[in-house]
């Protein structure tokens, strides 16, 4: 007795742990917490960030470029020293002693410098700050598509988790009427009505059913560890949806593909950068025009600064030839531009395809549902006779076995087809946004 009690102790407390990890879980929560949560989010608003940081590094074609540094020299050098003393005006009538041209003695000199260069006319800079201004927005198209999938494959998570529960639940009412069916049948056996092997036919049929609910079960522990992926949980507790399987009502009267669909729009915007690139490797062939200046402060000791004076000027600059490097890279920009029109006429052709596939799937999951509700009323009435037959001991038992498995093949293609039926609808509304 004592070891049965600690048994009961264990088996209790095994069962209360079970319990303890089971959450019930609703729809709108889940979302919440994978719209705060999960990573293929935030890793696209990492790539957002990315590419707004390459945006702002273009502004240096517009802003200025600004300079400050320190630095101090001791030189024996003549040229050296004497332009040193003639930078921070001390340079006497004395100094022009051959001699001490010749051969000066050692002199120090601190310079603070600012300097400061101003871009003005830099074409290629400019296409090129345009290419990154689209690829930047290529990205925001992309991140918006990846929030619109991961909606999506909550939604499809979010209702393999019920239909699993579904799942369980046919099954084990299924259990539960071949249970009572094996109770009779043990009876009849007893009564001799029937023989030992049909009692093993029912007894392999509970049998079935345990195995079919032990991998129901599993399902339900899959489908739960994905959605925790989705709200990157870590616990990977067990959940529970708060509201059933339940077939949707399609609100959709004519879908049609729209070429505003951010996915679109990404590639679109992509190679609207590849052309701005190929603008850009054009414009590099054109002269740059730049303007700068220096304020310098002079000093025979640090941080002083007795002596100043500046500098200002432009530059046109033009590199007329650098070998082929400059063809070579405009050839490669404009085959990339022409690539990427490729690719969304491909894919805008593809995206249409695959939407029309949605919609073929979606009227063919709406009839096969007519179908599979046609069935499982009528194998509902077969069992339901077949049953009361068996109780009066008027039917066999292989046929109400067989009646039984039918009733509930029939219940979870039922719920399997409202799923499909649902995931159908929810694709078609994710490639019509």
């Amino acid at each position: 007795m004592k070891y049965i009690f600690l048994i009961l102790i264990l088996l209790a407390t095994s069962f209360s742990a079970e319990a303890q990890e089971t959450q019930l879980i609703t729809k709108a929560e889940v979302m919440a917490r994978v719209s705060e949560n999960n990573n293929s989010l935030k890793m696209a608003e990492q790539e957002v960030e990315a590419a707004l940081g390459d945006y702002r590094q273009t502004n240096a074609v517009l802003l200025p470029n600004i300079g400050v540094s320190h630095t101090g020299i001791a030189t024996t050098n003549p040229l050296m020293a004497f332009g040193s003393k003639l930078n921070q005006s001390i340079l006497t009538a004395a100094d022009f002693n051959p001699d001490l041209l010749n051969d000066p003695r050692q002199i120090e000199d601190y310079a603070t410098r600012v300097e400061v260069q101003q871009p003005l006319l830099n074409f290629d800079g400019i296409f090129q700050r345009k290419a990154a201004k689209a690829k930047y927005r290529a990205t925001q198209f992309q991140s918006e598509r990846t929030q619109e999938y991961i909606v999506l494959e909550l939604d499809k998570a979010y209702m393999q988790l019920q239909l699993a529960y579904k799942t369980v639940e046919v099954l084990e009412k299924a259990k539960a009427a071949a249970l009572e069916n094996k109770r009779i049948a043990d009876n009849s056996f007893k009564q001799g009505y029937l023989q030992k092997s049909d009692v093993l036919a029912v007894e392999v049929r509970v049998g079935e059913i345990e195995n079919q609910l032990q991998y129901a079960q599993s399902h339900i522990k899959n489908a739960s560890d994905y959605l925790s992926v989705l709200m990157n949980d870590t616990t990977y507790a067990i959940l529970r949806p708060a509201d059933s399987l339940s077939l949707r009502v399609s609100d959709l009267e004519r879908p049609a593909f729209s070429e505003s669909r951010a996915d679109i729009q990404a590639m679109a915007s992509a190679s609207k950068a590849y052309e701005q690139m190929h603008k850009a490797d054009k414009m590099s062939f054109l002269p740059r025009l730049n303007a700068f200046g220096t304020y310098e402060l002079h000093d025979d000791e640090i941080f002083k600064g007795a002596s100043n004076g500046y500098l200002f000027g432009a530059e046109l600059k033009w590199n007329i030839l650098e070998g082929s490097k400059r063809f070579g890279k405009a050839q490669k920009s404009k085959a990339e531009y022409e690539k990427s029109k490729l690719q969304l006429e491909q894919y805008t052709a593809e995206s249409q395809v695959e939407l029309n596939r949605a919609i073929r799937s979606l009227q063919d999951a709406k009839n096969n549902l007519e179908l599979t509700a046609l069935a499982l009323e009528q194998s509902k009435e077969s069992l339901r006779i077949r049953t009361n037959r068996f109780q009066q001991g008027l039917e066999k038992t292989t046929d109400l076995l067989m009646a039984e498995t039918q009733y509930a093949q029939k219940q979870l293609e039922y719920y399997s087809t409202i799923f499909q039926h649902n995931y159908a609808l929810a694709y078609v509304q994710f490639l019509t946004k």
